[in-house]
């Protein structure tokens, strides 16, 4: 297993210099557009996406953030990043959805969010196994590595997504098993383990992956439950990976405005023969826990995704709106702006309206004490940003106008025999020059009509899960019992409580009883400690 050197600065809340140096002490196996990379802290096709995790560490470090971005960890005794603290109370979860809107309007996608998301999910199911076995041994590694992973400050990758191979098949039927990661060997030292894992967001720069299973396991698939830390250059370890942004890129319609900024890389990570020593392994061959903690991930990441498209919703919305005024409107004035305006921001935030929902209605698990998003809200949240991510699009085109996407090249802005005329006849409000709007032209391109904006609507679609999924929590978590409950009192049938019934059957715990709701009045969130002041 690789050894990092831990420094001084390492035991500290990093900034988003120390977090690209940091990225020098690694040396993964990286490949990219065909070749293998030098150094990832310096390759040129991943600066977008560095860029966008040293705004999580800069952003903890500001004075005026700091008391979002970072919380007070009392399991560790230490204030934390934001990304990587495990939620103690309600407020926890409303103070990480706006966390992440506020980065996520920043950079687009922020990425690190992920690791809060994976490391609330194994905590909640490394207490799930020690309660079912009457031990402490899956807490305790737990902690420790909790204890590293806030110390050090570090980046999470989470390797969750399996190749999958023929998706009819189980993991254990699978003609080539390493489509899953699976445990090959173990012994008194730890594990090995082989496989693929797809979709790793993030995976070139970040410091460690989570390795977690992607879907309910049979006991047939024991091999295959696998839950562990590894750092990206562990011996055995290959990323296979895509640019992050657009870096360097130059298009007729210019260099991008936002994307050559901030991106985000994804990779296929291949794992061969990877040992895993058993401090790093959170469990290994608990089949029964693997569901639970695909769920209990899922929830998470998907009230995380409502404050990261949010976010992003924030960015369409105030360039629609410059865009309105680069065009000479008042979309005030106008109802045919004006009304495409205002679904753009009923879309936004009525799904983060849920997000919001999901916190206030969130509970505290049983096992780990810590606390857990609302699933049926977070689900609605999510749904509705993934199939609409395409309506926001939509929208944003409909108050911009063509001009986006029928610009004249960038070196025709420097061209003698053209850039007066077009300087001329290409101005509309007589208060906003020409470069202005051209320039909020070419930044909405970027985020709606390029490669970028089509990559924004893949992730808001299938990231964290396809709509199928969503769906499919949704029913088996609504509380569909209580309005069959409600309707069978109103019409005096008596026979609400007829448990044969399939229907009746799914009543949610803690809603419309006194053991879960928040009484009216009473403040849900509890006082969280502010971060100290250097």
């Amino acid at each position: 297993m690789a050894s990092h050197p831990e420094s001084a600065a390492s035991r500290k809340l990093m900034n988003g210099d120390a977090y690209r140096d940091s990225l020098r002490r690694y040396k993964p196996r990286v490949y990219v557009d065909g070749r293998q990379v030098e150094s990832v802290a310096d390759a040129t096709e991943f600066r977008p996406g560095i860029n966008a995790l040293a705004v999580t560490y800069d952003f903890a470090l500001d004075g005026e953030k700091a008391p979002l971005m970072t919380a007070h960890q009392a399991l560790t005794g230490r204030t934390v990043n934001r990304m990587l603290h495990i939620n103690e109370a309600g407020g926890d979860l409303l103070n990480k959805l706006e966390a992440v809107r506020l980065l996520c309007q920043e950079t687009g996608c922020a990425q690190r969010y992920l690791a809060h998301d994976a490391l609330n999910a194994i905590h909640q199911v490394c207490a799930a196994i020690d309660d079912a076995r009457g031990s402490t041994e899956h807490r305790g590694r737990f902690l420790e590595y909790l204890n590293h992973v806030q110390e050090q400050d570090l980046a999470l990758g989470i390797a969750m997504t399996d190749a999958k191979g023929d998706r009819s098949r189980r993991p254990h039927r699978q003609a080539n098993a390493d489509t899953y990661v699976h445990v090959v060997k173990r012994d008194g030292r730890g594990i090995v383990i082989s496989g693929t894992k797809a979709i790793v967001t993030g995976g070139p720069y970040m410091h460690e992956f989570l390795v977690m299973p992607c879907r309910n396991m049979a006991k047939e698939d024991a091999d295959f439950a696998v839950c562990c830390a590894v750092p990206v250059d562990a011996e055995g370890i290959t990323i296979v990976a895509r640019p992050a942004g657009r870096p360097g890129e130059k298009t007729e319609h210019g260099e991008p405005l936002f994307s050559r900024r901030y991106g985000q890389s994804t990779a296929v990570v291949l794992f061969d023969q990877v040992f895993v020593p058993w401090e790093r392994v959170f469990y290994a061959g608990e089949w029964e826990h693997s569901g639970q903690l695909t769920y209990n991930y899922a929830t998470h990441h998907r009230h995380s995704c409502i404050g990261a498209r949010a976010g992003f919703g924030d960015l369409l919305i105030g360039a629609g709106a410059l865009m309105c005024e680069a065009n000479g409107f008042d979309p005030g004035a106008k109802s045919n702006l004006r009304e495409p305006m205002v679904e753009l921001i009923k879309i936004t935030e009525g799904f983060f309206a849920c997000g919001v929902a999901a916190s206030v209605y969130g509970t505290q698990d049983a096992h780990s004490g810590g606390f857990m998003p609302d699933p049926v809200f977070s689900n609605i949240g999510k749904l509705l940003l993934a199939t609409q991510i395409y309506d926001m699009h939509r929208l944003a085109h409909e108050v911009s106008g063509g001009l986006i996407v029928a610009l004249p090249g960038p070196d025709e802005d420097h061209n003698p025999a053209t850039a007066a005329s077009l300087s001329e006849v290409l101005r509309a409000h007589p208060d906003i020059p020409y470069e202005k709007r051209i320039e909020v032209a070419r930044f909405m391109e970027d985020l709606t009509a390029s490669y970028q904006g089509g990559w924004y609507s893949v992730i808001s679609l299938h990231g964290g899960g396809s709509p199928a999924a969503m769906k499919q929590e949704i029913w088996r978590n609504y509380p569909l019992g209580n309005k069959v409950d409600l309707v069978e009192r109103l019409l005096d049938r008596g026979v609400a409580g007829d448990e044969d019934r399939p229907i009746t059957r799914n009543r949610q715990p803690g809603r419309c009883c006194a053991s879960g709701c928040t009484a009216p009045g009473e403040p849900f969130m509890v006082p969280l400690p502010q971060a100290k002041k250097s």
